[in-house]
């Protein structure tokens, strides 16, 4: 199966400083995936190289298999564009006016489901109305893939619950791809299936969630044993707490000694660790899911 997203070597550069460099990676088809990363690390970098706002200095993007045509392709920034002085209606003529694949019939019945009436300002509406408008332009389009960055910013804990379901009611129905950046990782822990982590303009780990956690273990044991242990397996972190020490490693649940404890890895746990410990060495990339 053709990746939704795969990137080879695709870096950025602005005058002498890097914010995307050798980064490789690919999604399959038919997930959600998330992107994780601190402020700075080229999330929205490698969003906009994605969806072809920006042109690579180095390496290549494709989406699904191409490299120049983004027609099926949507995208949704941070700050949820949309012309205050547009009523909900003109908003949706201007978005069928420049999309050959558009939905009309699907937005105005997704927008009515939600309350949201089609007569008004959309500067009038809250923060999160404003927020499920512009997921319903970006997918009434009709993408094959859909890029979100940061999509819950500013929203408060209802609405960031409502325009999650609402995404993920869409990828049911459709089968739709989709990226999405976030720095709240409890957001993503119910909903995105792969997971990218970016740090330093770099990727760190790339994979299916489920892969990705049965594949760490944390193990916490004496400390004076935490080097001969640290020497057998790959650790991706360490923390000392007195006598004691936990390593967060990249083993299935290895054989140590009875002074140790193996414990399975949350998504917290895993991205904590990677953005931590911005050297840490990233797994294999695994095998397309088919």
């Amino acid at each position: 199966m053709i990746p939704a997203l795969e990137a080879t070597g695709l870096g950025r550069r602005y005058g002498r400083a890097w914010a995307l460099r050798d980064c490789s990676l690919s999604v399959p088809a038919g997930r959600v995936a998330a992107l994780v990363g601190p402020n700075g690390a080229g999330k929205t970098t490698l969003l906009h190289l994605a969806v072809g706002l920006l042109s690579p200095t180095a390496g290549s993007v494709r989406v699904f298999g191409e490299t120049g045509r983004r027609d099926r392709v949507a995208f949704l920034a941070q700050d949820k564009p949309l012309y205050d002085g547009f009523t909900v209606a003109e908003t949706l003529r201007f978005g069928r006016g420049l999309n050959p694949s558009w939905d009309d019939g699907f937005a105005r019945e997704r927008l009515a489901a939600l309350g949201i009436p089609l007569r008004g300002k959309t500067g009038a509406l809250s923060g999160g109305q404003r927020a499920q408008v512009a997921l319903t332009v970006a997918l009434a389009k009709r993408p094959r893939l859909l890029v979100l960055d940061e999509p819950l910013a500013n929203l408060d804990p209802l609405a960031r619950h409502a325009v999650m379901r609402g995404l993920m009611e869409a990828v049911a129905e459709t089968g739709l791809s989709v990226l999405l950046s976030s720095h709240v990782v409890s957001d993503l822990e119910h909903t995105c299936d792969w997971l990218v982590v970016l740090n330093g303009g770099r990727v760190q780990v790339s994979g299916a969630v489920d892969d990705l956690l049965e594949g760490h273990r944390l193990l916490t044991g004496p400390a004076e044993e935490a080097d001969a242990v640290a020497a057998r397996l790959p650790v991706v972190a360490r923390d000392r707490a007195g006598r004691r020490e936990t390593l967060l490693a990249r083993a299935g649940d290895p054989v140590l000694g009875p002074a140790w404890a193996s414990a399975p890895v949350s998504l917290d746990d895993l991205v904590m660790a990677y953005l931590r410990e911005p050297e840490a060495a990233a797994l294999p990339r695994p095998a397309l899911a088919r």
